[in-house]
C-alpha cells in the first residue's frame, strides 16, 4: 500500500509533467508547482505584462495633476480614488481602486507630497529659537525681499530694522553694549536689565511666501522678543497665529486639488491603506 508521502509525490511529479497553465479572468495565466502546490504567475515570461500598474511619486503640483488627467482616462472601467493627507501636504491617487462590489487591485497609483518653499522652509527653521543679534541680523539680510518691518504700527526700512537690531544695548545699574557688526562683535563693560537700542527696534515682521507650489501668497506675523537675562540680549521670533494659519495652507491645499484633478476622481480627506 502507498504510502501518503509517496501519493503526494507521485501527485506533484504529475503536475510538474503536465506544466498546464491556468488561465483566470483578465488574461492571466497561472501554473501549479510542486512543494506545496505553489502558484506562479507566466507575466513575467510574456511580451507584454498583463495589465499596467505602477507608483508616481511627484512633488510637482503640474506634473501631478497632468498624469492623473492622463492616467486616469486611460484607466477607464476601474473606480479610482484620491485621498488628501492634510497634515503632510500629500495627495495619493489609485486608479484601480475599484468598488467594494468590484474590488481592484490598488497597485496603480499616483503620489504627490508638497515641497515647502525655501522661503517658508527658512521661517519654519528660524521661528522659536533664542538668536544672537548676529545671527537674526544676517537672516533678516537674507530674506530682506519677502520682509515688511514693523514698528508698533508703523513701517521700517528693512535696512533701518538691521541695524538696530545689530545696534541693541542692554543696560542696568551699570551697562554693556553689544553691537554686532558683519565680522566682529565688541561690548564695553557692564550688567543689564533693560534691552535698547541707539536706533528704532523694529517689533515685528511681515513675511510674505508662498509656502507651497500651487497656493497663493500668504503673510506671516513673526513677533519680536527680546531677552535680557543674559550679558547680550537674546532674540526670538514668534510665528503669531501659526496653528491657525497652518491649517489655512491646508484648507487651501484641498480646494486647490479639487480643482485641478477633482473632476477625474473622488477625492476624501484622510489617508487610504489596503486590506490583504
Amino acid at each position: 500500500m502507498l504510502t501518503k508521502d509517496t501519493l503526494q509525490h507521485i501527485e506533484a511529479q504529475a503536475l510538474i509533467a503536465a506544466a498546464k497553465p491556468i488561465n483566470i479572468d483578465g488574461g492571466s495565466a497561472l501554473v501549479v508547482l510542486p512543494e506545496s502546490v505553489g502558484l506562479q504567475s507566466l507575466e513575467k515570461h510574456q511580451p507584454m505584462r498583463d495589465r499596467f500598474r505602477g507608483a508616481l511619486k511627484t512633488q510637482s503640483l503640474r506634473d501631478f495633476s497632468k498624469y492623473v488627467e492622463q492616467h486616469g482616462d486611460a484607466a477607464i472601467g476601474i473606480a479610482a480614488g484620491g485621498f488628501i493627507d492634510q497634515d503632510a501636504m500629500s495627495a495619493t491617487v489609485i486608479f484601480n481602486l475599484g468598488t467594494p462590489d468590484d474590488a481592484g487591485h490598488g497597485d496603480d497609483r499616483a503620489t504627490l507630497t508638497l515641497k515647502p518653499a525655501a522661503a517658508y522652509t527658512a521661517v519654519q527653521a528660524i521661528v522659536g529659537k533664542s538668536l544672537s543679534q548676529q545671527t537674526l541680523a544676517e537672516w533678516l539680510e537674507d530674506w530682506a525681499p519677502n520682509i515688511i518691518a514693523m514698528a508698533g504700527d508703523d513701517t521700517m526700512t528693512i535696512a533701518a530694522a538691521i541695524s538696530g537690531i545689530r545696534k541693541m544695548t542692554i543696560k542696568a545699574t551699570s551697562q554693556r553694549d553689544s553691537s554686532v557688526g558683519d565680522f566682529s562683535a565688541s561690548r564695553s563693560s557692564m550688567d543689564d536689565i533693560e534691552a535698547k537700542s541707539q536706533e528704532t527696534l523694529p517689533t515685528a515682521f511681515l513675511f510674505q511666501v508662498v509656502p507651497f507650489e500651487g497656493l497663493g501668497t500668504s503673510t506671516i506675523n513673526l513677533r519680536l522678543s527680546v531677552i535680557t537675562g543674559e550679558d547680550k540680549p537674546v532674540l526670538k521670533l514668534r510665528w503669531v497665529g501659526e496653528e491657525a494659519q497652518r491649517e489655512e495652507f491646508a484648507i487651501e491645499f484641498k480646494q486647490v486639488l479639487e480643482h485641478e484633478v477633482g473632476g477625474f476622481v473622488p477625492l476624501t480627506i484622510g489617508t487610504f491603506t489596503l486590506g490583504n
